[in-house]
Order: structure tokens, then C-alpha cells, then sequence
């Protein structure tokens, strides 16, 4: 699984909306904190905002909170929303790959490789991360 800036910022985001919850959270001061360029987050906000991860609120005490619980939101939600599919093959859906000849089995593989993603990010929720990370600071 090749893991994109892009998706790692939006993780990274998320999970810092995370940590302030229940505080709003402004853009500009969630780039400095994780290091995100501020005009490439913003997109990353719009999507997980149209994804329904989070709730934007305008206005000078506006920022961004999460839509759902933390327990609630995976990691593969976060991936998905900016990234779209967890695995493609060729740049198509993975259950769509087809071989012949010697190379049949090879479509199993991928699949299991795709179960084995969604095995992990599909489990893993903002909540845990969380947790996680207060235990270790």
C-alpha cells in the first residue's frame, strides 16, 4: 500500500481534531502543529468535510470538529475520503483485475492483500490512535 502525502496529512489531521475535541480547530493552526502546508490542507479539509468526517463552523471562533465520535471514524474512513479506494491494480478496482494462463492465481493475491489493508486500517479508529498516543507522551 503506497500511503500518499496527502493521506498521511488527512490521518494526521484527523487525529489532532482528535485530540482538541471538543474545541473547534482552525486550519492555520492545525498546519503549524503538524507541519502541513496550509493550502494543501485546506483541500484535505474540504474532503474530509464532504466525506462527513467533519463539521466546519465560519466565523472568527470557527474552525473544524468531527462529525462522528472518534470511535466511530477509521482510519480507513480517513483514507478513503481523501484517497478514494484502499487498493487498485493497474489504477483499477482491485476485484475487477482478471489474468490468464500462469498468472490466474494472481488475482487471489490481490484480493487478499486488499483484505489484509481494510483488515487493519478498517479497525483502527480515530479513538484508539488516540489513546495510543497519550500513553506514550
Amino acid at each position: 500500500m503506497y500511503v500518499s502525502a496527502r493521506t498521511d496529512y488527512a490521518v494526521r489531521a484527523m487525529l489532532a481534531v482528535t485530540a482538541e475535541h471538543p474545541r473547534l480547530v482552525k486550519a492555520a493552526g492545525l498546519a503549524a502543529v503538524q507541519d502541513i502546508p496550509l493550502s494543501f490542507l485546506q483541500g484535505i479539509l474540504l474532503d474530509l468535510r464532504r466525506a462527513g468526517l467533519l463539521h466546519s463552523h465560519r466565523g472568527v471562533d470557527g474552525g473544524y470538529a468531527l462529525a462522528r465520535p472518534a470511535e466511530e471514524i477509521t482510519v480507513g474512513d480517513v483514507v478513503r475520503a481523501v484517497g478514494g479506494a484502499l487498493t487498485t491494480v493497474r489504477g483499477l478496482p482491485t476485484s475487477t483485475a482478471t489474468y490468464h494462463g500462469a498468472a490466474t492465481a494472481l488475482h487471489d493475491v490481490w484480493i487478499a492483500v486488499e483484505a489484509a489493508i481494510e483488515g487493519v486500517v478498517d479497525h483502527k479508529t480515530l479513538a484508539e490512535l488516540s489513546s495510543i498516543s497519550v500513553k506514550r507522551n
